[in-house]
C-alpha cells in the first residue's frame, strides 16, 4: 500500500512538473498572475477602507474648485460623506472577495490617484484579464 502511495505521488509530481515546463506561457496568462492580483485586489481593498475618510477633504476641495466656497462646504461635505461610505463598501467588498481577481469597483483605483477627479463606481465583479 505504501508503494502504490508513493508510486502515485511521485506520478502526480512528474506530471504536474511536466504540464508546467511544456504549456505554452501565451495560453495560461490568468493562472500565471493569479496570485498578483489577489494580493493586489486585498491590498486596494485594505487601503480603500482603511483611506475613505479622505474622501471628505477631497470633495470639499473639488467641489469649491468647481463652484464656490460655500456650496463646497455644504456640497461637497455632503458627497464627501457619501463617497467615503461607498469607497468604504467597496474596500470591504474586495477584502471579502480578495480570491476572486475582479477589476476594482472604485473608479480611481486609490484616493490619491487622480486627486482632482470625482470618485465614481464602475461594474460591480467584471474579471480582471
Amino acid at each position: 500500500m505504501r508503494k502504490l502511495a508513493f508510486s502515485a505521488l511521485i506520478i502526480s509530481l512528474f506530471m504536474a512538473v511536466s504540464f508546467n515546463s511544456f504549456a505554452d506561457k501565451n495560453l495560461l496568462p490568468y493562472q500565471q498572475s493569479y496570485e498578483k492580483k489577489v494580493g493586489d485586489k486585498a491590498l486596494n481593498g485594505f487601503t480603500n477602507l482603511s483611506t475613505a475618510v479622505l474622501e471628505i477633504p477631497k470633495n470639499i476641495i473639488n467641489t469649491t474648485n468647481d463652484t464656490n466656497i460655500i456650496f463646497g462646504l455644504t456640497g461637497g461635505l455632503l458627497k464627501g460623506v457619501i463617497n467615503a461610505v461607498g469607497r468604504s463598501a467597496t474596500g470591504l467588498t474586495d477584502l471579502i472577495t480578495f480570491a476572486l481577481p475582479t477589476k476594482p469597483i472604485s473608479n480611481p483605483k486609490y484616493i490619491w490617484d487622480d486627486f482632482d477627479v470625482d470618485t465614481n463606481y464602475d461594474d460591480t465583479f467584471r474579471l480582471d484579464r
